[in-house]
């Protein structure tokens, strides 16, 4: 989840533990809590094979607040006067810090909740890492709770409305991905497709458009379907892997974790004498794959072998390639059922 999230997931859930006791302190202290295992982007150093090892891990890990949430009850018992006790403190805090890895396992990044006894990346794909439908009614609610005096009993109903709204819009979400996921499913075995490694995912901004990426043995099948189509057909694009391009450096720690990261959903591409790497979990929706990755997808890890043998990775983003008024008219299009959206684009 964005950091803003975090934020106000943490202030509102803070209000509800402990609002009536420590009064507005506690949204303060919750998010702040919230946002503590989010501390481990200083530890990437602008390395982004660190960045996908060591973002989302440890300090995501079920393992973290157990250690981390008495050392901070221990300090707020110390050096606060409120009256609350180092065990309804300790509990404040895990409940803040454990909360904070749950919701990022909603998103398609992955977070290693078994650290360290396995780096296997929980990922639901049910919601995208900004969603304004989900965050708003919290934002709503730690207004209110600021605007509101500390004894108004409002407060604690203004946070737990909030809270429940989006908890509501996660089980919608969860719901949509389970009806579309069986909608990829039945259209795959219409059309031939076998497969054993496939994955349903939310496409940005809403939980009405979903894509899925089918693998085979060449490569992957991937299409998007709407709640709000008309009809059940899928229209699929095929994406070749091209896993021969990495043949002489498959053993690399950095192309290991380069797949890892991926969950094993990525296609290769040769663009002059660089290596592109492209992670397909986070779906394609809106580019034309009907053409090459490298002249419509923007986002991609380039691969370099250095004379000394060493290997390099460096990540671009693109995100001043893409037009985005453009690319989100054609993503709402897309969301209220226009399959025609990133085909042929809107009319004037």
């Amino acid at each position: 989840m964005d950091s803003l999230t975090h934020v106000v997931f943490g202030a509102a859930l803070g209000e509800v533990i402990l609002g009536k006791k420590i009064g507005k302190k506690a949204m303060l202290l919750g998010a702040i809590a919230n946002t503590i295992p989010d501390l481990d982007v200083f530890l990437v150093l602008g390395d982004p094979i660190r960045e996908i090892t060591l973002h989302r891990g440890i300090s995501h890990s079920l393992l973290f607040p157990f250690f981390m949430a008495p050392l901070l009850g221990w300090l707020a018992n110390r050096y606060f006067k409120d009256n609350v006790s180092f065990k309804v403190w300790a509990a404040f805090f895990f409940t803040l810090i454990i909360t904070h890895p749950l919701l990022d396992c909603l998103t398609t990044y992955g977070t290693q909740l078994l650290l360290p006894f396995s780096d296997y990346r929980v990922n639901l794909n049910n919601i995208f890492i900004i969603d304004f439908v989900f965050t708003i009614p919290m934002i709503v609610a730690v207004i209110a709770c600021l605007i509101l005096k500390t004894n108004n009993p409002l407060r604690i109903k203004w946070s737990r409305g909030g809270l429940a709204i989006s908890a509501a819009y996660v089980l919608l979400s969860l719901c949509g991905k389970t009806y579309a996921s069986q909608v990829f499913e039945q259209s795959l075995k219409e059309n031939g497709i076998s497969t054993e490694h496939r994955m349903t995912g939310v496409t940005p901004f809403n939980i009405l458009l979903w894509y899925n990426v089918a693998e085979v043995d060449s490569g992957y099948f991937i299409g998007d379907y709407s709640l709000l189509d008309a009809d059940k057909n899928i229209r699929y694009s095929f994406v070749k892997r091209h896993e021969e391009l990495l043949a002489e450096m498959k053993d690399e720690y950095a192309i290991n974790r380069l797949v890892w990261f991926s969950n094993r959903f990525y296609a290769v591409e040769k663009v002059k004498e660089e290596i592109r790497f492209y992670t397909l979990k986070f779906g394609t929706t809106g580019f034309d794959l009907t053409k090459p990755l490298s002249e419509t997808v923007p986002f991609y890890y380039s691969i370099t072998k250095q004379a000394d043998g060493r290997i390099t990775v460096k990540n671009t983003s693109g995100f001043d390639k893409l037009h985005l008024k453009d690319a989100l008219t054609r993503l709402g299009s897309r969301v209220m059922g226009n399959r025609d959206a990133f085909v042929t684009g809107l009319k004037n």
